[in-house]
């Protein structure tokens, strides 16, 4: 895959309703220029698969999407051996992924284990109004954090995050020592709140109430881990209703697992 198939991609993607962005797709392409791949048939891209690898640790499998019509021909095991493939060209020891229902089953036959349980969460409001003055947060503290709670480093990616909306990257501090962040993105259909990181939930709470003052979208979407003890309590509270499971599954050695129980909600079934 090539930046120039993004807009292929995006029709894919827009006619499954998912909510990336030319900006998710360039991530992908930027980090893993050799990791992304497409499907063609007669000339048309009928499927795709992204692989992005976080410091040699583990790797991740997003964007595997295949065009409604030629489901069920074997063209998205297809895109997922790729995928596996040139993850296990670079040596990488751990692939992990969010399956859906659907998906779950394949992924066993291919190796992959369950490591937890994700709830997607999503409101529909009226906004009536939104903080528009705000203090921009240096993240650059967040970055040593988020690689001991993520399990790798993702410091570039958070950076693109902050810097397309800067008014949905949010820091909790208490004396000098952070104490909860979240970041958002701005979808094509919603704003997605993830990571969100916290601990506790007084600060989980402070972060949730500050990100839906932030955003300026009727659609929020946020995927919460079930294991978490008060993100679904939390966003069940402010209206969100439940939207579908995803399991985060994984092959190999699980040796950067991270530090969950602080983690409200993951970056999303993209990224991880």
């Amino acid at each position: 895959m090539t930046f120039k198939d993004i807009p292929n991609a995006l029709r894919l993607k827009d006619a499954a309703g998912w909510n990336q962005t030319v900006a998710d797709w360039t991530r992908f392409i930027s980090a893993s220029p050799e990791g992304c791949f497409v499907m063609e048939c007669n000339g048309d891209i009928i499927g795709t698969s992204a692989t992005i690898a976080y410091e040699g640790r583990f790797s991740w499998i997003g964007m595997l999407v295949v065009d409604e019509q030629y489901r069920g021909k074997g063209i998205g095991t297809a895109l997922l051996e790729r995928a596996i493939s040139f993850l296990d060209s670079q040596k990488i020891p751990t692939m992990k992924l969010d399956a859906t229902p659907q998906g779950k089953p394949l992924y066993k036959k291919l190796g992959f284990k369950i490591e937890y349980e994700i709830e997607r969460w999503m409101l529909n409001r009226t906004v009536k109004e939104i903080a528009t003055e705000y203090r921009p947060v240096s993240i650059e503290g967040v970055m040593r954090i988020d690689r001991e709670i993520f399990g790798a480093n993702r410091s570039g990616l958070l950076r693109s995050l902050a810097q397309e909306a800067p008014h949905l990257a949010l820091l909790e501090q208490q004396g000098g020592k952070i104490t909860g962040y979240s970041f958002g993105r701005l979808g094509s259909r919603a704003d997605h709140m993830g990571p969100w990181v916290a601990r506790s939930k007084d600060v989980a709470e402070r972060l949730l109430n500050l990100f839906l003052s932030r955003s300026s979208r009727e659609l929020i979407f946020v995927d919460c881990l079930r294991l978490n003890p008060w993100a679904v309590q939390l966003v069940k509270s402010r209206g969100f209703e439940f939207s579908r499971t995803l399991t985060r599954m994984y092959r190999g050695a699980n040796g950067y697992a991270g530090q969950t129980e602080l983690l409200c909600a993951s970056l999303g079934p993209e990224f991880g």
